[in-house]
C-alpha cells in the first residue's frame, strides 16, 4: 500500500475536548458530542482503503473502538498543530515510504469514506489537495511529496489558515486541488446547522 491516512485525534476526555462547545452547552455535552465525531471519524475512514496512521493527542488508548487491525497507533509529537502535523507526515513519507499522504481530523461530521478516497485520487494529478472548512481552515490536507512550508508560520484556529496554506502552494509552484467546502464542529451553531 502506498498511501496513508493520518487521523489527528484528541484523546476523548472531560473537559479537554470541543472547548467551544462546552463554553455554550456544558462540558458533558462537549464530551458527547466529540465522540459522536471520532465515531463517525472511525467508520469514514474503516471504509477508506488506505493505510490508516491514527494519532492520539496524549496516549494510545487501549481496547478502545479503534481496532488495531484497522489503525497503527501514535502519539502526536510537536509544540503546535504545525509541528505535530508536520512531524507525522516526515513519518509517513520518510520513516514509512508512503508515496501519497492524506491527514484529517475528527471535527467534520459531513466527511466520508468517498471524500477521502477522492482526496487520494486528485494527488494522481496534482502536488496537493485540500478539503477546505467553512471556517477558514482545512479538514483534509494531502501531498505526495514532503512540503513543511504549509505546516509553518500560521495562526491555527484562525480564518486565514487555509488562504494562507494556498500562498505556500502557489509560491511554490506547487499544483492544488480544492475538495468540497465542509463544516468543522467547533460550536453550538456550527452542531446545528449539521442537525438541521
Amino acid at each position: 500500500m502506498d498511501k496513508a491516512l493520518i487521523i489527528f485525534i484528541k484523546n476523548p476526555e472531560r473537559g479537554k475536548v470541543k472547548t467551544r462547545l462546552a463554553a455554550t452547552l456544558g462540558d458533558d455535552k462537549a464530551l458527547e458530542i466529540y465522540k459522536q465525531l471520532l465515531k463517525h471519524t472511525r467508520l469514514a475512514c474503516e471504509q477508506t482503503e488506505a493505510d490508516r496512521l491514527l494519532f492520539y493527542s496524549n496516549f494510545i488508548e487501549q481496547e478502545d473502538a479503534w481496532e488495531d487491525k484497522y489503525f497503527k497507533k501514535f502519539v502526536q509529537a510537536g509544540s503546535d498543530l504545525g509541528a505535530r502535523m508536520r512531524t507525522a507526515f516526515e513519518d509517513a513519507f520518510g520513516r514509512y515510504g508512503y508515496q501519497k499522504v492524506v491527514i484529517i481530523g475528527s471535527d467534520c461530521a459531513d466527511l466520508t469514506s468517498d471524500t477521502i478516497t477522492a482526496a487520494f485520487q486528485h494527488l494522481e494529478s496534482h502536488d496537493t489537495v485540500i478539503g477546505p472548512s467553512n471556517d477558514g481552515g482545512y479538514y483534509l490536507l494531502g501531498m505526495r511529496q514532503l512540503f513543511t512550508p504549509v505546516f509553518e508560520r500560521k495562526q491555527w484556529s484562525t480564518p486565514s489558515v487555509l488562504e494562507d496554506t494556498i500562498v505556500d502552494i502557489e509560491n511554490a509552484g506547487l499544483t492544488y486541488h480544492l475538495l468540497p467546502q465542509l463544516t468543522d464542529i467547533d460550536t453550538e451553531a456550527d452542531w446545528l446547522s449539521v442537525l438541521s
